[in-house]
């Protein structure tokens, strides 16, 4: 019987790092934070640039969300264009299409230029429909897109072994292995004078002319500009991620069927199934990604259930066979629909790129490309339209709401009933939960070997209290979507302080024999 990865089908498929920590002060040019396609991106692009660069990695290059995605690399994101004509204009929806191929392009340039072996493959990509409602939708967006320049048409019957009523097609788009698409740049980078750091984590940001950033081992890399890739900001000067949504999707890579999709495919509706090919040890298997949910809040059944019924999809739908690989991501979809790119503190020449929405390929190398030019204090036409501190009068109910929902967890979960401390006994293995002993609030967790472990339930970031993720066994916060592992230490930010260690006030409770 086949038993499958828990690990990212990229991750497990590519070669590991092995990158020193920052062990020592350092003086440069530009500190990049964050070691995925916007960071790597942008050091790429100003050390080539000759500027002295310093790329700061909490855990290790490209094992996080960029290892973690879909890896399509396309300027068809889902159904966007008419939305952005509609509430702004043309123009934006043009900017917007332009940047994505400009990253399109780039990713292709660069492979080329430096012969990067990664799978890549031009292919098309859609956005279908599953029902008769979405059509006009889709039509919308194919009139938008041609009017905006993209490679744009309406296909009655797009390659899937399903029907559908119809689907988005943009040509010329393509495909690729991110890590063995970005573990080269990073070759590339240290080959023009860059520095690469990883086991790094840095927990502040100094502020001044220059900044000051710091790790968790202490030593500072003082930089005249900063640039903070780090997916959500950890350094959030204009309330990024108070105007973004996090969200946990799930993904898998499994045998394919009989017919084997040919091309890129997206559901326009909810809740969202994505189809891509990949090639696993000489033949083509199907990753199919969707399922998704906001972190902290997976609903009835627990996040497993979400995991399965994408597994059950690809079955159904597909015809894929055994699972191969399992492993979960996480998007951040700013309010507006438009990624964050630019200045949060010009007086100190800090920078950030955030809210992707899942589109991170195009979108983050598009922002390597803006952040380069910004840093370097040059012109580009999407600093507009991507600027970190616009607010749009249209997204202001969705602002409204999305505070709403945060007071409501960070106040109402404060008041909410938690389970007394004897229920840490009853924990089976890979369970977790909020009990309450002499007035403090834990998260306690039984791990695969039966033992307990105890961590503060108040997110270090904000203080919303976090929630226990069955399927992946951590600590989750429905607030701003920091992670953390069931023994505290972060996964995932905006937060980058570890839960504290709470066993000690479960010395008394008991271990079930096994």
């Amino acid at each position: 019987m086949l038993v499958e990865a828990q690990e990212s089908f990229w991750v497990a498929t590519s070669l590991s790092t092995s990158y020193p920590a920052l062990d020592r002060d350092l003086e440069v040019d530009v500190a990049v934070v964050g070691g995925g396609i916007v960071g790597i991106t942008t050091a790429l692009l100003l050390a080539q640039d000759g500027r002295t660069v310093a790329l700061v990695e909490a855990d290790r290059v490209i094992n996080g969300v960029t290892g973690h995605t879909t890896a399509k690399v396309t300027s068809l994101h889902t159904l966007i264009y008419a939305e952005l004509a509609e509430r702004l204009d043309q123009d934006a929806a043009r900017l917007y299409g332009e940047a994505n191929e400009a990253g399109l392009d780039t990713i292709r340039r660069l492979c080329r230029e430096h012969e990067i072996e990664c799978e890549l493959r031009d292919t098309s990509a859609y956005t279908f429909a599953t029902s008769d409602d979405d059509v006009e939708r889709l039509e919308r967006e194919v009139e938008t897109a041609v009017s905006v320049g993209l490679p744009a048409s309406f296909v009655d019957e797009p390659p899937l072994p399903f029907p559908t009523s119809g689907a988005v097609r943009f040509s010329g788009q393509a495909q690729l292995h991110p890590r063995k698409y970005l573990l080269p740049l990073v070759t590339q980078l240290e080959s023009a004078g860059g520095q690469v750091f990883e086991r790094s984590r840095v927990v502040d940001i100094e502020r001044g002319t220059p900044s000051r950033v710091r790790t968790d081992a202490g030593h500072v890399v003082t930089a005249e500009s900063v640039v903070v890739a780090t997916h959500a900001p950890i350094l959030d000067a204009k309330l990024l991620v108070a105007r973004s949504r996090a969200s946990r999707g799930y993904a898998l890579a499994l045998e394919a069927g009989d017919a084997l999709p040919d091309g890129m495919f997206i559901s326009a509706s909810t809740p969202s199934h994505s189809v891509r090919t990949a090639t696993f040890e000489g033949r083509a298997v199907l990753v199919v990604s969707g399922e998704g949910h906001s972190v902290g809040e997976p609903g009835a059944g627990g996040a497993r259930t979400h995991s399965e019924q994408l597994e059950r999809w690809a079955r159904d739908a597909l015809g894929a066979g055994d699972v191969l690989f399992r492993w979960s991501t996480q998007d951040l979809y700013s309010l507006d629909r438009r990624p964050f790119i630019g200045a949060i503190d010009k007086r100190s020449r800090i920078f950030t790129a955030s809210g992707f929405g899942g589109w991170g390929m195009t979108t983050g190398t598009a922002a390597g490309m803006l952040l380069r030019d910004l840093v370097l204090e040059r012109e580009s036409p999407w600093s507009e339209l991507f600027d970190p501190g616009r607010l749009e009068p249209k997204a202001l109910p969705a602002l409204v709401s999305k505070g709403a929902h945060d007071a409501k967890r960070l106040i109402g979960d404060r008041l909410g009933r938690d389970e007394p401390p004897e229920a840490a006994a009853e924990l089976e293995r890979g369970e977790g939960e909020i009990v309450r002993v002499g007035g403090e609030r834990l998260a306690v967790s039984r791990d695969a070997a039966g033992a307990l472990h105890a961590v503060s339930a108040v997110c270090t970031h904000l203080g919303c209290i976090v929630s226990w993720n069955d399927a992946e066994e951590s600590w989750d916060c429905p607030c701003h979507g920091s992670r953390f592992a069931a023994t505290g230490e972060v996964l995932h930010g905006p937060a980058t302080t570890a839960l504290a260690d709470k066993s000690q006030l479960l010395a008394a409770v008991p271990t079930p024999s096994a």
